[in-house]
């Protein structure tokens, strides 16, 4: 199985109840339910206040690197993609387990 962790911060001056921030959320929080590939999927707000925190942080879990493939280019997490990128930057990591 491959973990798929991905890391959100919001960009200077955006904040979390911006109907665009709302959307974005809103259409990773529904991924879970619309692409197979995803064996685990979870996605919430960083509740920790330390200065080198993120935003918001999804984690989710595929069979196999094809599997990671075919959730990457869901059309469904292209989308919620493409929200995110006008309002935030991000980090990822994917490791075997």
């Amino acid at each position: 199985m491959i973990r798929h962790l991905v890391l959100f911060k919001l960009n200077e001056g955006v904040s979390r109840d911006e109907p665009r921030v709302v959307a974005g959320v809103r259409a990773f929080e529904e991924l879970g339910d619309r692409i197979p590939e995803l064996r685990q999927w979870e996605c919430a707000w960083n509740i920790s206040d330390r200065p080198i925190a993120q935003d918001f942080a999804i984690n989710a879990a595929v069979d196999d690197a094809g599997a990671l493939t075919r959730y990457l280019e869901h059309p469904d997490h292209q989308a919620g993609v493409g929200l995110w990128r006008e309002f935030a930057t991000w980090v990822i990591a994917d490791y075997e387990f």
